[in-house]
């Protein structure tokens, strides 16, 4: 049995695979064959796309082998998974980390390994190697190929490891003993201790785990630019790697600082200059229109196979214009919020228009705020009221079954409806308490606490018509029940320094992105970990995500998995909801679009596109 995650953990997924990510547009999971009628070699794309066309047949999961003669096409595709804005170049804080930067991000760094459609990891054999060469402690050797190099000519090197393992670390703190780096994931200090060893300059490092880690393999992927950071910290770049080990905190303050708030960061629509912001992918940032765009071009001095497209814009398109925007040429891919309308539209441009469709690794769910300023923070009465008077099956029933009329209901977080194990850990896990409405005995109970009245803003990244209609649902039902609930959608919901991240909200609907990753969730659950925003906080529920991390064994990975379900369900940490739909569109004429389940979404092979006429 394979659990897969869907939150992150980033918590983990650290270094380089997707995190968590919150206000995720729909992704899919699903059976289906490759798109126009024929077998795929036994891969099993979990998203349907009838009439897709490809340069070359995908035999797996993963990206295809190009031929020899590919070259890059001197042409524009662009593409819109929403409106949200782009945020930095560095995607790997609690504030840049979500879908739409990673989705920009992702084409500016090579790595070890990326998700494939099914959420299956691939080793990326192109940017280096791994091997486990000791398993007890255990230890793992990573070998960058040579040609690999930053498109200002740095050679990618165990330094910009070294780096990326420090930026990671929890025990490299200030004065204060908060985290020196504000980094999106510490999973990887956390089991290793002594960080890459090898020449700084070199292409081979090790590390040495301090115990075993289910997810080990994904654990170091891709790393950001050790010779920037360094340069623009006042140093070279032998004495940032000698901070590092040496665990000079002093020194490092001035790289951390860079890293957390340095020209990386910049107002929207002001790139960095160009020399602190190389790529070792396959694009690099070229152009930004604030509120309108980002433009990725190119890479001229790419080590690997180039991008088949010059220029890949992605356009800050409303996901309710983006089928329009498709039928007009505006847009060449788009992945709008699946929705019946949404289903229509690309029905309606069957032919010259690609529909890929599936479910989505991908789930709604409400969690509540434990805060000390929170209604619901010392209040589980209260939080068992609110979960008694969420309509969940109408919401499912008027909201998602329209769209994919097998929707049902979601009754976990850890693993989802689609997937093997599913019934087996719910019927261990929930009693189904909260599947009816009971207005009247929520309303005993917020009498009995005497909190009528009670405000309850639910805050979500507006504008979401779905997460609106969603938000009007709970109102007509909670309202009954004494609450009066509070429709608090914004556009800043996610921005640094937005509600999400101030704990400015009771509720907050949104969705996490998964990947297939076992501890993914341990970064949303556990105590102070950077993507537990709502501040829950349970000894048994941390004890059981390191369990589970240190766990090698599928069926006792299982188990926990389910104790985790049940400590959650009794705490209320949250109520899940459902599993999205997934719906994108693509014109008939780009090939090898891919749409996938991860949260890696249908961009995940961008730089394998091409328009043929």
């Amino acid at each position: 049995m394979k659990l897969r995650k869907l939150s992150s953990a980033v918590a983990v997924l650290a270094s380089g695979a997707l995190v968590l990510t919150a206000c995720a547009p729909d992704a899919g999971n699903g059976d289906g064959d490759n798109g126009n009628g024929g077998d795929n070699g036994g891969a099993e794309d979990p998203i349907t796309a009838e009439g897709q066309q490809y340069t070359v047949e995908p035999e797996d999961t993963g990206k295809v082998t190009l031929e020899d003669d590919w070259e890059t096409l001197d042409d524009e595709i662009s593409v819109s998974l929403g409106d949200t804005e782009f945020t930095s170049y560095n995607g790997e804080t609690p504030e840049t980390y979500n879908v739409y930067n990673s989705t920009v991000v992702n084409h500016l760094f090579g790595g070890f390994g990326y998700w494939g459609t099914d959420n299956v990891w691939y080793a990326d054999e192109d940017f280096g190697s791994y091997e486990v060469i000791e398993e007890d402690p255990w230890t793992v050797e990573y070998t960058i190929n040579d040609e690999v190099t930053w498109s200002d000519g740095t050679p990618v090197t165990v330094a910009d490891y070294v780096l990326d393992w420090a930026r990671q670390n929890p025990a490299f703190t200030d004065e204060d003993d908060s985290p020196l780096f504000n980094s999106v994931s510490h999973t990887y200090g956390e089991y290793v201790t002594e960080g890459p060893q090898g020449d700084p300059e070199g292409k081979t490092f090790t590390i040495e785990f301090t115990e075993s880690f289910a997810d080990w393999e994904i654990l170091v992927s891709e790393a950001h630019p050790a010779h920037v950071v360094a340069e623009q910290s006042g140093m070279e770049l032998d004495e940032l790697v000698d901070a590092v080990r040496e665990e000079d905190m002093d020194t490092l303050t001035e790289a951390a600082e860079f890293w957390n708030e340095g020209d990386w960061f910049t107002n929207p629509g002001e790139l960095p200059d160009e020399e602190l912001i190389p790529s070792s992918g396959p694009y690099v940032l070229d152009n930004w229109q604030a509120g309108e765009s980002i433009t990725l071009s190119a890479n001229p001095d790419y080590w690997g196979t180039p991008a088949g497209t010059e220029r890949l814009v992605f356009r800050f398109v409303d996901d309710g214009a983006h089928v329009q925007a498709l039928e007009n040429g505006d847009l060449n891919v788009v992945r709008p919020q699946a929705t019946v309308d949404t289903r229509g539209q690309l029905e309606r441009l069957e032919g010259q228009f690609v529909m890929h469709e599936g479910e989505a690794a991908t789930w709604e769910h409400l969690d509540y705020n434990f805060a000390d300023s929170s209604v619901f923070s010392d209040s589980p009465d209260l939080r068992e009221a609110f979960a008694m008077c969420v309509p969940r099956q109408q919401i499912v029933d008027n909201l998602i079954v329209p769209v994919n009329p097998d929707a049902t209901v979601l009754n976990a977080r850890e693993v989802l409806t689609f997937e093997e194990h599913y019934d087996d850990i719910v019927s261990e896990s929930y009693d189904g308490r909260y599947d009816d409405v009971d207005v009247d005995g929520a309303r005993d109970i917020v009498e009995a606490e005497g909190a009528e009245g009670t405000e309850i803003r639910i805050g979500y990244q507006a504008p979401n018509p779905r997460r609106t209609d969603i938000v009007a649902e709970i109102k007509a039902s909670c309202d009954e029940a004494g609450f009066e609930i509070i429709d608090d959608g914004a556009d800043d919901f996610f921005a640094p320094g937005g509600a999400q991240e101030t704990g400015d909200f009771e509720i907050a609907l949104f969705a996490w992105a998964g990947s297939g990753q076992i501890v993914s969730g341990r970064n949303i659950y556990s105590t102070d970990l950077p993507q537990n925003y709502g501040e829950y906080s349970s000894e048994t529920v941390d004890d059981l995500w390191n369990q589970v991390a240190a766990s090698e064994d599928e069926a006792e990975q299982q188990e926990l998995v389910t104790q985790i379900e049940q400590e959650l369900w009794e705490d209320l940490h949250g109520i899940p909801l459902f599993v999205h739909p997934q719906l994108s569109g693509s014109d008939s004429s780009i090939y090898n679009v891919r749409d996938t389940a991860s949260q890696d979404q249908i961009t995940w092979n961008a730089e394998q596109w091409q328009r043929v006429e």
